[in-house]
């Protein structure tokens, strides 16, 4: 299998893990609802802005230069994958890039569509393609589920973030190139100097 084939099957299969798990948090539970699966670990709908820990700055506009900084940052990475493949680069790294790539375009996703395609009743769930949305274009909130409170104290919890399949890809990701990134960043080949 070639190296786009593996780039293009990752990007896919990563895009529709993260999509079909929005979609069924935001169609079943309510905001906030939680499932407790195990003590270190829960499903737990919350939503926010796009930015990590649901921080947030400058409102509407804020929302939107994120949203097109991200677009942006997907393409950056396209041309990194693309000069990636055309480089021969090992496998792995063209899979670390491919998942970096699909955790970003599956929160862009998020970001760009959702707040015209669901509605955000009060009680309830959601509804996907809703008559009255709850936003508009640029403007969608980004759903997270995943919620792993390894330890919990009286007044400390450890890892309290809530993340989604798309922040994990980009983790995953981030840790490969980590791991390979001698194979990722290779060095210039040195120029020959000498002098004749």
């Amino acid at each position: 299998m070639s190296k786009k084939s593996i780039a293009i099957i990752t990007i896919f299969l990563a895009l529709l893990i993260d999509q079909v798990s929005k979609i069924y948090i935001k169609t079943h539970f309510e905001i906030q609802e939680s499932i407790h699966v195990f003590d270190w670990f829960r499903i737990h709908f919350t939503e926010n802005n796009g930015m990590a820990w649901g921080f947030e700055f400058g409102g509407k506009a804020g929302k939107l230069f994120l949203t097109l900084f991200r677009v942006v940052a997907v393409v950056g990475i396209i041309y990194w994958l693309r000069n990636t493949i055309k480089r021969n680069a090992p496998t792995i790294v063209v899979l670390a890039i491919a998942l970096v790539l699909s955790g970003a375009f599956g929160n862009i996703i998020d970001s760009v569509f959702y707040g015209i395609i669901f509605d955000a009743p009060a009680h309830g769930t959601a509804t996907l393609f809703a008559e009255n949305t709850y936003g508009e274009l640029f403007h969608g909130r980004v759903v997270d589920m995943l919620y792993f409170p390894i330890y919990e104290g009286e007044n400390f919890t450890f890892f309290n973030a809530i993340f989604n399949g798309a922040d994990s890809f980009i983790t995953i990701g981030v840790i490969l190139l980590f791991l390979f990134n001698k194979q990722a960043f290779p060095p210039e080949k040195e120029k020959n100097t000498e002098v004749l």
